[in-house]
Parts: C-alpha cells; sequence; structure tokens
C-alpha cells in the first residue's frame, strides 16, 4: 500500500470518529498573524508546538528554506492575500538549524533530473534562469534578512504591518530573533 492509500484510510476513520470538531474554526487567524517558515519535516508539528499555536491562530505558509525568492512568487501572493483578505498584522519568517536549502545549488538538481529522464531541453530554458530559480542560501541569518526586506519593501505591503524574522532551533524549537 503507498503513503496516500495509507493516508486515505486513516482519514476515513478520523472523520467517521468527528476528530475534526476539536480543530474548528473560522478562515480569520485569531491572532491576526501570518508566519512564513520552511517545509522541513521536522516543523511540521515543532514549529506550531515552539510557537504556542493552536489551529486558527496563524497562517502558516511553508516553502523550501522560507524564502522569498521573488516579488511575484507564491509565498508573497498568499502573504498579501492574508493581509488584505484575512486581517494579518504581523508576520513572522522563521527559518531554522541545519536547513536543506542552505548551501543548494541547481547543479545538483540537473543531475537529478538527467537521472530522472527530465530531457536536456526543458533544462536548457530561456524564459526562467533555473540556476537562479533553484539556488539556496549560504547563510541562515542572511536569508532572513533578505526575506524580511523583501516583505517589508514589497510595494503592496502597507507600512503597518510588523514583520520580525527568527531561526528555529530543529530540534529544540528555541527561537532566536534575528535583527
Amino acid at each position: 500500500m503507498s503513503s496516500i492509500d495509507d493516508v486515505l484510510e486513516y482519514n476515513r476513520g478520523y472523520v467517521a470518529s468527528k476528530c475534526y470538531e476539536k480543530h474548528l474554526t473560522d478562515k480569520f487567524p485569531d491572532k491576526k498573524l501570518a508566519v512564513l517558515s520552511c517545509m522541513d519535516t521536522r516543523l511540521s508539528v515543532l514549529l506550531q508546538d515552539a510557537l504556542g499555536l493552536k489551529n486558527g491562530d496563524a497562517k502558516v505558509i511553508k516553502n523550501a528554506g522560507a524564502v522569498i525568492p521573488s516579488p511575484w512568487d507564491s509565498a508573497m501572493r498568499s502573504l498579501i492575500v492574508a493581509i488584505y483578505e484575512l486581517g494579518v498584522t504581523e508576520i513572522m519568517v522563521v527559518a531554522h538549524t541545519t536547513c536543506g536549502a542552505c548551501h543548494m545549488h541547481f547543479s545538483h538538481f540537473r543531475e537529478e533530473m538527467l537521472k530522472r529522464g527530465i530531457p536536456q531541453a526543458s533544462l536548457d530554458r530561456t524564459d526562467i534562469n533555473l540556476d537562479e530559480w533553484l539556488e539556496g542560501f549560504h547563510d541562515t541569518e542572511t536569508s532572513v534578512r533578505k526575506t524580511v526586506a523583501s516583505i517589508v519593501n514589497h510595494p503592496l505591503v502597507p507600512s503597518d504591518v510588523t514583520v520580525r524574522g527568527f531561526i528555529i532551533e530543529s530540534a529544540s524549537g528555541e527561537l532566536t530573533e534575528i535583527k
């Protein structure tokens, strides 16, 4: 049985037992908070536990590295929607220690993609620079500062939105603010 099939089987029992009832809330974050964080599996539960967030407290947006690679990417779009549609007034950027996006390079992906049958022509694109698009970062603190600045300086983010950056320790959940 596949992982998806395992999930579907579990879900049938979850719904039948009405386990969802303890999570009922609406779409508006109670704390008027959005959190941009990494998609790392170590943060799946740890992030919200370490921040003391319960279901409904915050909009949590995750991507590889907790970054805003361009002003018009999906993470930035989600933050804009959170601000104007959902009442978010504060944003936390939360990167983490030992992140896989740190020191990530397209050259590695290129080799893996070719091994998995992606045609060279798909990698020789002219509409996007894959070296930049799949490049990671080399210093987590610098990456957090850059992401915070990208949000603060975005032309569609109002000046009354507070944006702060943090690094969470991947094992203990300890937060360190990056000034």
